[in-house]
């Protein structure tokens, strides 16, 4: 069966007046949903987060109105309520509003404040996930978040608290993570290494696996393998930074296996 041509008018499921909330995926343009294909292609106007890569915009109509309204950590940011604010205008303006974020708007992307804001003003909106960048920057090296011997579960946990907030208690976090058997996924974690590091071997042993992942999926992803005792050392070593996701736990044993077995098979 062919392939059916994109229509040309927006979607029923994305009318004027209405805001969409989208995930643009870890950075891999080959990784957006078919339905966030239609929704970025069906835009009037696109509010693109700094972290969604170029190739991701290029699904949208040649006569789409893009906003750019980065919110990175670390750097200077688009203030939130603006972006609300500018969200709610063009709604009402009659536009097919495309709020575009890295990731899943439903993780650490503030997507749960901006669905509230849009239906206090009667606004109309939806959400199209995306993957998230700890699962498809540890999937890109070739291993699980979850495994039946090393991991029974996943916690994802941002290292960036919300101003006046006291933040996650890692204290408390290490001793569930080494209890339950769970692999922690830290994001925005880069700034606050020093103190997270600290907190969680109160729980955790320093010889515990972790991989830093920078840029997950994208052509300049790097990576370093180390322990939890040796992060700080190996943030600084490597040079590697923000955007980047920590993930903590037996499972990054795998990474060493997992590259070994493609350079056999490309080898071969």
């Amino acid at each position: 069966m062919s392939a059916q041509p994109m229509p040309s008018e927006p979607s029923p499921a994305f009318l004027p007046g209405t805001v969409t909330l989208v995930g643009a995926g870890p950075g891999d343009p080959e990784l957006l949903t078919l339905k966030a294909v239609r929704a970025i292609g069906a835009a009037t106007v696109l509010l693109v987060d700094d972290l969604v890569s170029d190739a991701v915009l290029t699904h949208a109509s040649p006569g789409v109105r893009i906003v750019q309204v980065g919110k990175r950590g670390g750097c200077k940011s688009t203030p939130q309520a603006f972006i609300e604010k500018l969200m709610v205008m063009a709604a009402q303006e009659g536009e097919v509003v495309v709020r575009l974020k890295g990731g899943d708007p439903f993780i650490f992307g503030r997507g749960g404040e901006e669905v509230e804001h849009l239906q206090s003003q009667g606004i109309a909106v939806q959400v199209v996930n995306g993957i998230t960048a700890g699962l498809g920057g540890l999937t890109a090296l070739g291993v699980p978040l979850t495994h039946r011997e090393h991991a029974h579960g996943v916690v994802f946990v941002t290292g960036h608290a919300k101003p006046g907030d006291g933040g996650t208690d890692w204290t408390a976090l290490a001793a569930t993570v080494r209890e339950a058997r769970l692999t922690l996924v830290i994001y925005m974690g880069v700034s606050g290494a020093a103190h997270i590091q600290q907190q969680l071997l109160t729980g955790l042993a320093a010889s515990t696996p972790l991989a830093i992942i920078q840029d997950a999926t994208l052509p300049q992803q790097r990576h370093a393998v180390s322990t939890l005792g040796d992060l700080v050392r190996t943030l600084a070593r490597e040079q590697l930074g923000s955007p980047a996701v920590i993930v903590v736990g037996d499972v990054v044993r795998g990474i060493a296996t997992a590259q070994f077995q493609s350079a056999r098979m490309h080898a071969a």
